[in-house]
Formats: structure tokens, sequence, C-alpha cells
């Protein structure tokens, strides 16, 4: 039988289900009853609108569904661009998944002891895992200096890898600035103390000031900072204005976004908390301890 006429037979059966279904006569009644109507009627006028309204919901509803995949990939593709570049991997012409899969290992890490624990970390989303109350940690006000509420108990942290051997350490943080929560990746040296680079990916702070964390030059100021002091204490921070070279302790400091007081404190703010024993410190001195 050609597809034409499987088409037709379809169409029939169809048909005939229609003609007995007494949902569909009413509405069949109904509508001729619309049709009738003049073009200046009320109730003509509404059941059009409300018809058309009706469709393209449905037809928005389908495209949302149909694109689903695609915005998914599109954003897990984002992702692993923003990690590549905050890893110093990132070139014109790279390939995203190959080098991803070539140079990057995720990990999954218990935050509060700093070992790494079992898991899908395929589909961990650490920021849904936040709002989770059976997977988050409510911080107290003297905690919170990040502003960001409560945390994930477990983060997916990436390894830069060459060959067998650790190159860095990718971290993901966040904290609150002037208007938005900045989302981020803090890519350190294997010792867990020299910083490679810093990275927003998700900000929403004002354009040409505290959008200015998103600068590469200024992002270039970040390389061959300190985390912490010779106490161990977390130093690293930005200051107002331009960092003084010539002064101790210019190792732990960065600029400060100019016209951007805020924006600079809120990064200064989620740095010591995620670099603090809140955040990652537990995981970093394991990291420098055993390797």
């Amino acid at each position: 039988m050609s597809n034409e006429k499987k088409q037709c037979k379809t169409m029939s059966a169809l048909c005939e289900k229609l003609d007995k279904c007494e949902h569909y006569q009413k509405f069949a009644k109904y509508r001729d009853h619309i049709l009738s109507l003049g073009n200046d009627s009320l109730e003509k006028t509404i059941a059009i609108a409300l018809s058309l309204c009706f469709v393209c919901a449905i037809l928005v509803s389908m495209a949302a569904v149909a694109l689903r995949p695609l915005q998914v990939e599109n954003k897990a593709m984002d992702m692993k661009k923003n990690i590549l570049d905050v890893a110093g991997l990132l070139q014109d012409g790279t390939d995203i998944h190959e080098a991803f899969a070539e140079k990057i290992e995720a990990k999954l890490v218990d935050i509060a002891t700093g070992d790494y624990v079992e898991g899908n970390v395929e589909t961990y989303d650490q920021r849904k895992a936040a709002k989770d109350v059976a997977q988050n940690v409510v911080l107290t006000k003297e905690q919170d200096i990040a502003s960001i509420k409560r945390r994930a108990k477990i983060a997916k942290v990436y390894l830069v890898k060459n060959g067998n051997d650790v190159k860095s350490i990718i971290l993901p943080v966040h904290g609150y600035g002037l208007w938005s929560t900045m989302y981020g990746f803090l890519a350190l040296d294997a010792d867990g103390q020299t910083v490679q680079s810093i990275n927003f990916y998700d900000q929403g702070e004002t354009p040409g000031l505290g959008a200015e964390v998103v600068n590469p030059n200024w992002r270039a100021l970040w390389k061959n900072k300190k985390v912490y002091d010779e106490s161990g204490k977390v130093s690293l921070g930005l200051v107002k204005g331009l960092v003084d070279t010539n002064k101790a302790g210019s190792e732990y400091q960065v600029d400060g976004l100019a016209g951007a007081t805020l924006t600079s404190v809120g990064v200064t703010n989620l740095v010591k908390y995620w670099m603090s024993q809140e955040g990652f410190a537990a995981y970093l001195d394991k990291v420098r301890t055993k390797g």
C-alpha cells in the first residue's frame, strides 16, 4: 500500500472517530454558530481571539519542547567553553568537546571534608543542589560573607590534566555583587595557592562598571596572585585603586574596579568565602599535602 493510501485511510479513521465523539460534536456546533455571526459580533471577536491565543500557546509549547535538547546542549557547551577559558586552553578554532574531553576531568568534592565523593558528575548541578534542603547547608549571618544564604554540600571541581599530572584546579565560586549573584570559576595552580585566572560567566552588574569583571585586561591582573598568607589566612582580594607592587602584601592584591566599589567588595567577599574553611580550604589543604 502506498504512503498516500495509508495517509488517506488514517485520516478516514480519524474522521470517523471524531464524528462519534460527543465533545467534538459540541465543539463543531459551537464553531458553526460562531462562524454564522456577523463580523461586528462581540461574541465572535472574543471567541476568535481566544482561539488564536490557544493555538499560539500550543505552538509555543511545542517549540519549547522541541528546542529543549538543543538548549541543554548549548548550555553545556557554553559551560565547557568558560572552563576552558579560565584554564587558558581556549583559542580560536578550538574544538570545545575534544579539548574538554582531553584536558579536563570533573570531580565531586565534599566541601566539609575536602574528599572526593562518588556520584554522577555529568548530571550533577551544583546550583540546583544549593536550593535543595536535602543537599544544601544554610549559612549563618557570620558565615555568609558572600551573601549567598546557602551552599551545596557537594561541589563540582575541574582538574586540568597534562597526561596523568594535574596542571591546575578550577573551582566554582559565586557571591553577591551590587545587583546580582555573580557566578564564576577561579583557577589555581596545582599548589592550591597561586592564581592562574578568574572568570565570571553569569553576572548582572552595571555595564562599564561592575560588569568589568569579565574584562580580559582586568582578569589578567589575577595571574600569579597568592590566596593564603604565611599564617594560612585568606588574604587575596581587591583594593581601592591600583595595587602598589613596591609594598609588602601586593602579591595578595588585585586592582579594584573603578567606580564599582560594591561589586569590588562582592568579588573580595566571595573569594574570601570560597577559599576559607566554609569553602574549599579543606580540599585545597589535601591537594597541597596529598597531591
